[in-house]
């Protein structure tokens, strides 16, 4: 950790996920860059470390808004081009995303369809969906045999391994000499001195935005050598639709549940028997499969969903509610907030009616908010 007696030019409060990309591309642009994080260097604290880090715009346009669906679609060019970047290797594909489903449930697929025709671009959806029938689906997925007869292939789609690259970050900011100080708590009313403040906090930051909450996620990752699938799989099921995420070494994230509410215990009972109960039904080799764990996070979530980034007026800058889309939208809001910043920095924005010009001529005006913000506590 570096330490030094001047003030830096931006203050990171956050090193989850969104906290770590923003201070690496400051400090590869020449910023003076502190972070800040309550937890530990390896992110186990951070809702980012129970993920699966799928890169799938299109499928999640089944469910999300069409501004999600462009920052999913912008962001996966941006990953493929930063990974390389990073001083450590971090698990990346772009072999699509295949969505099945049993004959019993054939009705989902219409409805899963409808959906995205609706959220998703003209541009994304050319080619964008692959019908397969019989063989095809074999060829295109070996390992899941002739269990599935019929299959849409959404193509293009990637997924990386989330603690790879949360370790590869944080070994990125200490080659970058960024300021870090991890296991630090910041209180509401005690930002540390910088030119800026960047608010990345997640749920730590309810206090000064209204409406935010967590959303309760729970995910099992297994051992389950010998099954071999090459790409993500969704599996629709009227009740509870399934991913399943393969990583290196034979490791697969099985999720998702969404539950309403902040609790963090442990994963329940009834969770844990349909995650691995819908596994076995997509291949009875995740039966013999070995459970590594059984986690749960509260992802962080504005009123729609929606992300969203506000400026207090003064030197804060915040930045929230990426709720479950954070791998997907990282970059692009990372880009985003990382143009703001320069305009700041460099006396661009200087009131409020210079930012609204900014925010204007932005790629993205949807994001930024003032109403939603509580005042600030260290303004008084």
């Amino acid at each position: 950790m570096l330490h030094t007696a001047s003030i830096p030019d931006v203050a990171v409060l956050g090193g989850g996920l969104f906290g770590r990309l923003i201070a690496w591309r400051l400090a590869r642009a020449g910023r003076r860059i502190a972070l800040y994080e309550k937890g530990e260097p390896s992110g186990r604290s951070a809702a980012a470390w129970v993920a699966a880090a799928m890169l799938a715009p299109l499928s999640e346009a089944a469910s999300a808004e069409p501004l999600l669906v462009r920052l999913g679609a912008a962001s996966l060019e941006s990953w493929a081009k930063w990974l390389p970047q990073l001083p450590e290797p971090v698990f990346f594909q772009r072999n699509g995303t295949l969505i099945v489903w049993h004959p019993a449930d054939r009705a989902e697929w219409p409805l899963f369809e409808q959906r995205i025709r609706v959220n998703a671009s003209s541009t994304m959806l050319c080619d964008g969906i692959v019908t397969l029938h019989g063989s095809q689906v074999t060829q295109a997925e070996p390992a899941l045999g002739t269990r599935f007869h019929n299959a849409r292939l959404l193509a293009g789609e990637g997924q990386l391994d989330n603690r790879q690259l949360l370790a590869a970050l944080g070994r990125a900011l200490d080659e970058l000499h960024v300021d870090t100080h991890w296991r630090t708590y910041v209180r509401d009313d005690a930002f540390p001195a910088a030119g800026l403040v960047i608010d990345c906090r997640g749920l730590g930051a309810k206090q000064v935005w209204s409406g935010l909450r967590g959303l309760r996620g729970e995910v099992a990752r297994v051992h389950a050598p010998g099954i071999g699938l090459s790409r993500p799989v969704r599996l629709l099921h009227p009740r509870y639709p399934l991913y399943i995420a393969p990583k290196q070494n034979d490791h697969y994230v099985i999720g998702a549940t969404e539950i309403e509410g902040e609790d963090m215990s442990p994963v329940s009972v009834r969770s844990a028997l349909e995650l691995l109960s819908a596994a076995y039904s997509l291949h009875p080799a995740f039966g013999e499969s070995r459970i590594l764990e059984l986690n749960t996070h509260c992802r962080p979530t504005l009123p729609d969903h929606l992300p969203a980034l506000s400026w207090d007026g003064a030197t804060v800058l915040r930045v929230n509610g990426l709720y479950r889309h954070g791998y997907m939208i990282a970059p692009e809001m990372t880009r985003e907030t990382a143009w703001l910043t320069g305009a700041f920095l460099d006396a661009q924005i200087r009131d409020t009616d210079d930012f609204s010009v900014w925010c204007a001529a932005s790629r993205w005006p949807m994001l930024y908010r003032t109403a939603t913000l509580q005042p600030s506590l260290t303004d008084t």
